[in-house]
């Protein structure tokens, strides 16, 4: 079976345009989230990380959308740092995303040609073209684990042999549909979402994109093995998670079984972390089962909110930085453990000997999805 490696990365995000921003504004403890007033987007105040008027006004391309120029921005970063060439049809393009234009429902009246703008295909399009691959772009969309779905839809393309390189990128904004959506629920919070905590109250939202590309050709230096990937559905709700946690310790435990990793060999977690009451619960039973309740688990959503299809990516970004730094990241927010079951939630950060992360990510109607990451 072909080895896959992971040769460049990008974060765009409030943070900045680059993994290395990100990766800093994290270790220094800063969050993106900020409280927002009243608006276009939510009726009431709301917790968010949201980009700038200024930032788009700096960073808009022509005849694009806010989500298609912030794919591009982050495709961009993460080619310069590739000796790879999209034209050729060895390369391919993978896009997830959640939501997409759908702010331009908000925006404009029906019409036939804004049914076809808000396809993803038609953004996917426009990306390929604008880069210049030949090959035809892949979209995924498979709700909050979409960046983790893409990438091991990547794995498995490169492994087929179907290519020898992959550009994998996802993006999402917070639009008035996708905030009233999760309000509805209840489930975003009042206050910093604070994940895994006794006192926590829900989600907060986040804008973001990210890049990552993967090919069979190992890096020169710094080398980091896309070892394993598993899906499974736990078909329990629309949008409430397993009671148990067993449908994400099968992800869990297949991306585990692919990787040939033993509880004991994988050095951190990043879970998704969401901060809302079933979720976290539901993890901390699913890493039990998965016999990894010692080993140091985080969330990243305390530093970015929740960037639905680019989470996936964004967190595996900044969880490689952390094998490459060997630094564990702390739950921003985290303060009392809170879950159903015992995890060791790392609230402080550490230095540490590290080689192997597992990564994964939970979404509406029960989706679940596991990678491990290793680094040579």
């Amino acid at each position: 079976m072909k080895r896959v490696f992971l040769i460049a990365d990008n974060i765009v995000s409030p943070f900045g345009l680059s993994s290395a921003n990100n990766f800093s504004e994290i270790t220094k403890g800063n969050t993106n989230v900020r409280l927002h007033e009243a608006g276009a987007r939510s009726t009431k105040a709301f917790y968010s990380a949201l980009f700038t008027d200024e930032f788009w006004q700096q960073n808009m391309i022509p005849s694009f959308t806010r989500f298609e120029s912030l794919l591009a921005l982050s495709i961009k970063d993460a080619l310069s740092c590739a000796d790879i060439d999209p034209a050729d049809g060895k390369t391919g393009l993978i896009i997830s995303s959640t939501k997409g234009n759908i702010s331009l429902l908000e925006e404009n009246e029906i019409s036939d040609s804004l049914k076809n703008e808000i396809r993803l295909g038609s953004s996917a399009q426009k990306i390929a073209r604008y880069f210049g691959f030949s090959a035809k772009p892949v979209i995924v969309s498979h709700a909050c684990i979409s960046g983790l779905v893409a990438l091991i839809t990547a794995k498995r393309m490169l492994q087929a042999g179907l290519y020898e390189h992959i550009v994998v990128t996802g993006a999402d904004l917070i639009t008035r549909f996708v905030l009233s959506g999760f309000q509805s629920f209840q489930a975003v919070s009042d206050e910093p979402c604070r994940p895994f905590d006794a006192a926590r109250k829900g989600i907060n939202l986040g804008e973001a994109a990210a890049s990552m590309i993967l090919s069979v050709y190992p890096p020169p230096q710094n080398v980091i093995e896309l070892k394993g990937g598993g899906i499974s559905n736990d078909a329990n709700h629309i949008s409430g998670p397993s009671r148990t946690g067993q449908e994400l310790f099968m992800a869990i435990d297949q991306a585990m079984k692919e990787a040939k990793s033993e509880p004991g060999q994988i050095d951190f977690v990043s879970l998704h972390g969401t901060a809302t009451l079933y979720n976290d619960d539901m993890e901390s039973k699913a890493i039990n089962l998965a016999g990894l309740q010692s080993i140091p688990v985080n969330s990243l959503k305390g530093y970015y909110g929740h960037t639905l299809g680019a989470a996936g990516l964004v967190e595996s970004v900044i969880s490689v930085h952390a094998l490459r730094e060997n630094l564990l990241i702390p739950t921003k927010g985290f303060e009392t453990p809170g879950t159903s079951e015992n995890i060791n939630v790392c609230s402080t950060l550490q230095q540490a000997a590290l080689k192997t992360c597992l990564k994964t990510a939970s979404g509406f109607g029960g989706c679940n999805a596991a990678v491990v990451w290793e680094k040579g």
